[in-house]
C-alpha cells in the first residue's frame, strides 16, 4: 500500500501556480512518484547550478503539505546555505519564494527551544519546516555538545529524538554530495533520523550516489535552454598570461559590463544590478596577494570595492558578502579560495578569473556556477548581460580540450581519441576539430567563435542546437561590449507603419463553489459520532513515597506508582451538548446563517449524536464535560475537512492584451539570410511587425517566418515569446505559448503553432492543440475581437508547403 500515492493533478497544479521552470516541474514529478512507498528510500535530483533548486524544494514542500505531511527537514551543509534557505521560506524577505499555498512554521537552531515551537511540535495539524545545517545535527563527542540532542523542557525530549520519532518525517538534503558515504559523521547525522523519504538536491552528485539519481538536468542543458548565462572564454591573442594582466583585463571587462547593465536597467524600468568580478585562488596567501593587487590605483582602488573571503574572514566581511547584490554595495570584486565554490548564490557575477589549478569537472562547474545566474532573471538579448566572461587561464583551456569538458555533458566523446596536449599558449582547440566532438557546429560571427551543440530531446520535445560556449579574443569581447552599450538604451517595438494587435487572452478564474452544510452526509456524521459512545475517563495519577533503610542504615526515599483512581468530573445534560455542538458549527463562520443552513446544522448534530448512541428523546442522559468538549472539536473538524475539499468551479473571462509590448532591443543581431542559431536575433524582414525576431527551431519556427514573410496574402506577422503576454490557458492551469500571430489581407487573425514530426503526437502537445482550437472557437463565438483561427503545423506540413495558401490546405484548420 502506498504511503503517499502519486497525485499527478496536484503536481500539475503546483507547477502552474508556482510557475516552475520545466526541469523543476519534471524533477518534482520524478520525486513524487519515487517516494510514494514511504519506505525510507533515498533519491537524488541532479540539477545544474542556477536552474533554481530552491524553487523545487518549495514546490516539494507544498506537495507534501497537501498530502498531509507535517514534518519536513531541510539539511544544509553550512551556515551560508542555511541562512539563504531560511530567507527563502520567510515571508516578506526579498529572497522569499512566492506561490506556496501552505505557510509552514519555520523552526531553526535559533527558535526551537521556545514554548510556542514546542506546542507546534506536538500539534499534528501544523506544518513544520525544520532548517538546520548538518553540523548542528551530528552526534556530540566528549569535547562537544549539540543543543538539538539535549532534552528540552518545551519539547519533552531532544529535538533530534523528536524528529527521529516523527512518523512522517521527510528530509531534503541540500548539496547532497556533502553527505556522501565517505563523510560518515555528516551522512549519519542525516540518515540516522530514519525519514520516510530522503531527497537530495545537488548540481554535482557524488559518484557513489549516481544509482540514486531519479532526475538529471545538466549544466549544458541549462545553458542550451536559456536558464543561465552563456560562458564566454576570453583569451589574449598575444599569449600574455601573467596574473596582473589577467586581473587588468578582467577589471576592464567588468567596468564595461557595468555601463551596459545600468543603462539597460534604467531604460527598461528595472532595479539596477552591478556586475562583480569573482576571483578564485589556490591558497589564502594567493588570495591575499590578489586582493592587495586589486586595490591598487589601476584596478579597484575605492574603499570596500575588493572583498577577500577565506576561512579566516571576519563576520564583517561575511556580512558584506551577504549584501553584495544590494544596489548600494561598494563591492566590485570578490576574491576567494574554496569557501565560495558552492552555496553562495548571487546573480551579479559578470566576470570570473580562475587563479588556481582547476583539476576536475566538479570544481569547474562549482566555480563557473557562481556566475551563471541571470542578473535580470531571464536572457534579454544583450551579450554583456546574457554572458559570463571567463578570462583565459591555462587550466580552463586544458579542461576544454580534455574529456571532462563542459560540452561533454550533451556530446559524449569517443573513447579512442587521445587527450589534447597540455601547456599550449594558443587559443583552445575548437571542439569541432576534435574527433571526440564531431557534432559541434562552429559559427564565426563578429570576431567570436560560437560553438553550437547538436539537436537533442528535452521534455519529450526535439530541440535544435543551441549556443553552448563562445571563444572570443579580448579585442572581440570589448567590441561586443561597445555594441551592447550603444543599443542598451534602445527599445524594440514596431517597424514604421506596423499595427498593434489586440489579443483576446482568456483567463481562468478558479473560484470555490458555494459551501453548504448540506454537503455533509448523515453517514459521515454518524461515523464521527461513533467514537463517542463511551465516556472518556479522567484518571488521577497516584504515587507513594516509601522510606526505607539501606544496608548501611541510611534512609532512602523512593517513589512507588499506585493504581490510578478515576477523577471526579462535571456532567451536562444531552440538550446542552446538542446546543453546544450546533453553536460550534456556527462559530466556524463557514456558511451563511440561513434557515436551510440552520436545519443542516441541526441534522448534522442529530446524526452525530445518533452515532454516539443518543436518540432524540434521550434528553435525560448526561455527558461529561470532557466528552462534550472533544465531541465539539470532532464536529468542527468534520465541517472543516469538508470545506477544505469542496470542489472548484472554473470560470473564464477575456482580458484584451495589446501587442507588441516594448522590450529591450537585442544587440547581437544577424541577417535573416545568415545561418540559423537557436535564440539568436535576426533582422531584414518585410512583413514582421517588429524589426527583429528570434526562434527556437530551424525546421518549424524559422521556416514558418520565411514562409510568412514572402506571402502576398499576409499583411503582418509577429513572433510570440515565452514568457510573455500572449498565452492560452489550459485546463490544468498551465500557460501555453504559441509561436506566431498573423494578420491576413482579409483582416482575419491566425494563431500559429509549429511542431516537429516527432513531437506532434505527444500527449502534452496534443492537449495544447486542443486548447488552442477551443480558445479560437470561444473567441469567434464571443464576437467582440474579430475573427481568429488556430493552425497547428507539423514539420512535414511546413516542408511540403511553398506558400501560405498551401499550408492552410495541408493543416486544415477549424473555421
Amino acid at each position: 500500500m502506498s504511503w503517499l500515492p502519486y497525485d499527478e493533478s496536484l503536481v500539475d497544479e503546483i507547477a502552474a501556480r508556482m510557475a516552475l521552470r520545466r526541469p523543476n516541474a519534471e524533477a518534482l514529478k520524478a520525486v513524487a512518484q519515487k517516494i510514494e512507498a514511504g519506505d525510507g528510500q533515498e533519491v537524488v535530483c541532479d540539477l545544474a547550478t542556477g536552474v533554481g533548486k530552491t524553487y523545487l524544494a518549495a514546490a516539494f514542500l507544498d506537495y507534501l503539505a497537501a498530502k498531509g505531511i507535517r514534518n519536513v527537514l531541510i539539511v544544509t551543509p553550512g551556515k551560508t546555505i542555511q541562512d539563504k534557505t531560511v530567507a527563502n521560506f520567510t515571508p516578506g524577505h526579498p529572497k522569499h519564494i512566492p506561490g506556496s499555498e501552505y505557510q509552514p512554521i519555520l523552526i531553526t537552531s535559533e527558535n526551537f527551544a521556545r514554548g510556542q515551537v514546542g506546542d507546534a511540535l506536538h500539534d499534528d495539524s501544523v506544518l513544520k519546516l525544520f532548517v538546520f545545517n548538518v553540523q548542528q545535527l551530528i552526534k556530540p563527542t566528549v569535547l562537544t555538545s549539540r543543543r538539538v540532542r539535549e532534552t528540552d523542557e518545551f519539547i519533552g525530549s531532544g529535538l533530534y529524538d523528536h524528529l527521529e520519532n516523527a512518523d512522517d518525517l521527510v528530509i531534503l538534503a541540500d548539496e547532497h554530495h556533502v553527505y556522501r558515504s565517505s563523510a560518515r559523521a555528516f551522512g549519519s547525522a542525516v540518515r540516522e533520523l530514519n525519514p520516510r523519504a530522503l531527497v537530495g538536491l545537488t548540481a554535482t552528485p557524488d559518484e557513489a550516489d549516481l544509482p540514486k539519481v531519479v532526475y538529471q538536468y545538466t549544466l549544458a542543458e541549462a545553458i542550451a535552454d536559456g536558464w543561465v548565462k552563456i560562458p564566454v572564454i576570453v583569451y589574449r591573442e598575444d599569449g600574455i598570461k601573467d596574473i596582473k594582466t589577467q586581473l587588468a583585463d578582467a577589471c576592464h571587462l567588468r567596468a564595461r559590463k557595468e555601463v551596459v547593465w545600468r543603462s539597460w536597467a534604467e531604460k527598461n524600468g528595472r532595479d539596477a544590478v552591478t556586475p562583480v568580478l569573482f576571483v578564485v585562488c589556490q591558497s589564502i596567501s594567493d588570495a591575499e596577494a590578489v586582493a592587495e593587487a586589486l586595490t591598487q590605483e589601476s584596478y579597484l582602488p575605492g574603499e570596500g570595492q575588493v572583498l577577500l573571503i577565506t576561512s579566516q574572514s571576519s563576520d564583517q566581511a561575511l556580512g558584506a558578502l551577504a549584501s553584495v547584490e544590494a544596489p548600494d554595495s561598494p563591492v566590485r570584486a570578490v576574491v576567494s579560495v574554496d569557501k565560495l565554490k558552492e552555496g553562495w548564490d548571487v546573480k551579479n557575477i559578470g566576470v570570473i578569473v580562475g587563479h588556481r589549478a582547476l583539476a576536475s569537472q566538479t570544481l569547474t562547474e562549482q566555480i563557473l556556477g557562481r556566475g551563471l545566474r541571470l542578473p535580470f532573471g531571464e536572457r534579454v538579448g544583450v551579450p554583456a548581460i546574457d554572458q559570463v566572461d571567463l578570462v583565459a587561464h591555462d587550466s580552463y583551456r586544458q579542461l576544454l580540450a580534455q574529456k571532462n569538458a563542459l560540452l561533454q555533458q550533451v556530446l559524449p566523446p569517443a573513447n579512442s581519441s587521445p587527450p589534447a596536449s597540455k601547456g599550449s599558449l594558443q587559443p583552445p582547440l575548437p571542439l569541432s576539430a576534435d574527433p571526440r566532438f564531431p557534432k559541434v557546429q562552429e559559427i564565426e560571427s563578429q570576431g567570436a567563435l560560437n560553438l553550437v551543440g547538436p539537436a537533442r530531446i528535452a521534455g519529450g520535445e526535439q530541440l535544435d542546437g543551441s549556443l553552448m560556449l563562445q571563444l572570443a579574443s579580448m579585442d572581440a569581447a570589448m567590441e561586443q561590449h561597445s555594441r551592447d552599450e550603444q543599443v542598451s538604451h534602445k527599445i524594440l517595438y514596431k517597424v514604421e507603419g506596423a499595427p498593434s494587435i489586440t489579443f483576446p487572452r482568456r483567463e481562468r478564474e478558479v473560484l470555490p463553489v458555494h459551501f453548504s452544510l448540506s454537503a455533509i452526509r448523515n453517514a459521515d456524521a454518524q461515523a464521527e459520532g461513533a467514537g463517542f459512545r463511551h465516556e472518556f475517563a479522567v484518571h488521577l495519577s497516584r504515587k507513594a513515597l516509601i522510606a526505607e533503610r539501606d544496608m548501611l542504615g541510611k534512609v532512602v526515599v523512593r517513589e512507588q506508582r499506585l493504581e490510578d483512581e478515576d477523577a471526579t468530573q462535571r456532567y451536562v445534560p444531552v440538550p446542552d451538548v446538542r446546543k453546544d455542538l450546533e453553536d460550534r458549527i456556527w462559530a466556524l463562520g463557514l456558511v451563511e446563517q440561513t434557515l436551510s443552513e440552520l436545519n443542516a446544522a441541526q441534522r448534522i448534530t442529530r446524526e452525530f449524536l445518533l452515532g454516539a448512541g443518543v436518540v432524540d428523546d434521550d434528553d435525560a442522559a448526561l455527558w461529561s464535560e470532557r466528552r462534550a468538549q472533544q465531541a465539539a472539536r470532532a464536529v468542527a473538524d468534520l465541517i472543516r475537512t469538508n470545506y477544505n475539499v469542496r470542489k472548484l468551479q472554473p470560470q473564464y473571462a477575456f482580458r484584451p492584451v495589446e501587442i507588441p509590448i516594448r522590450r529591450p532591443m537585442p544587440s547581437d543581431v544577424a541577417s535573416m539570410w545568415d545561418e540559423f542559431i537557436k535564440r539568436r536575433w535576426y533582422e531584414g524582414w518585410d512583413r514582421s511587425i517588429q524589426p527583429v525576431a528570434s526562434f527556437d527551431a530551424k525546421t518549424t519556427e524559422w521556416a514558418l517566418a520565411h514562409l510568412f514573410d514572402r506571402s502576398s496574402l499576409i499583411q503582418w506577422w509577429i513572433r510570440v515569446y515565452e514568457p510573455g503576454e500572449v498565452w492560452i490557458e489550459r485546463d490544468n492551469g498551465r500557460k501555453y505559448y504559441p509561436d506566431f500571430i498573423i494578420l491576413d489581407t482579409e483582416g482575419a487573425y491566425w494563431v500559429i503553432e509549429g511542431k516537429s514530426d516527432r513531437d506532434a503526437r505527444d500527449v502534452d502537445v496534443l492537449d495544447k492543440k486542443r486548447s488552442g482550437e477551443e480558445w479560437a472557437r470561444s473567441v469567434r463565438d464571443d464576437g467582440r475581437f474579430g475573427t481568429w483561427y488556430y493552425v497547428f503545423a507539423t514539420e512535414t506540413h511546413i516542408k511540403q508547403s511553398k506558400s501560405w495558401e498551401e499550408l492552410l490546405v495541408r493543416t486544415r484548420p477549424e473555421r
